[in-house]
């Protein structure tokens, strides 16, 4: 994919919603998103209907959003997992599911907001992180501890490439001109608007700050 304002390309290395909004558009994109969300919906909360005193719907949700990640009929070139992640977690806890959600949301646009690498990673991985210290608050069982530890291993090695494409983006960019980067993925173009719409961001698109 072309590097917009540049001569330079870059090579997708996931497999997901948001790669399907850099070929077919936003809508497409969140089609596919909803149903990564509900491939893990469903057998989480089939396996927590059938086995409500059981944490089998913990494994489901596990081997949903590595099957997400990792598929095997797709050569193991899947998604980040986000969608899965989420899916998963408002089959048995819709309410956590809804608080690490906007907290991320809020800590990005408000405590972070003048950091931006960490700002914008922390509104799209900021839900994952946040689900440890939920469950360790409103859980008693040592189960969704594990759950949220394996999650949270699994989502970051998913991570890895594009957190290596990020790198190199600051490298040949500088920390400056990050917006460069983000502004490929429909995602990234997301949250840079939103900051933009709340004034969390500056003006212009290479490092300019708001008067």
């Amino acid at each position: 994919m072309p590097v917009q304002g540049t001569d330079d390309t870059f090579k997708v290395t996931s497999m997901g919603g948001n790669t399907v909004s850099l070929k077919l558009g936003g809508r497409a994109g969140c089609a596919v998103a909803l149903l990564d969300a509900f491939k893990v919906f469903i057998p989480t909360l089939i396996m927590r209907l059938i086995y409500p005193d059981q944490p089998y719907f913990l494994i489901a949700a596990i081997g949903g959003f590595i099957g997400h990640c990792w598929p095997i009929y797709y050569r193991f070139i899947g998604g980040r997992g986000i969608s899965a992640f989420y899916g998963g977690l408002l089959a048995f806890d819709p309410v956590g599911a809804l608080v690490v959600a906007f907290t991320s949301l809020f800590l990005s646009m408000t405590v972070l907001r003048n950091i931006k690498v960490v700002n914008v990673m922390a509104m799209y991985t900021g839900g994952v992180l946040l689900i440890i210290p939920w469950v360790l608050i409103t859980k008693n069982n040592p189960a969704f501890t594990i759950y949220a530890i394996v999650i949270n291993i699994l989502f970051f090695l998913a991570m890895i490439p594009d957190i290596l494409q990020s790198v190199q983006l600051i490298k040949k960019y500088g920390w400056k001109n990050v917006d460069v980067g983000m502004d490929q993925y429909p995602m990234g173009q997301s949250m840079t608007k939103m900051m933009s719409h709340f004034r969390f961001r500056g003006k212009g698109q290479h490092g300019e700050n708001s008067p």
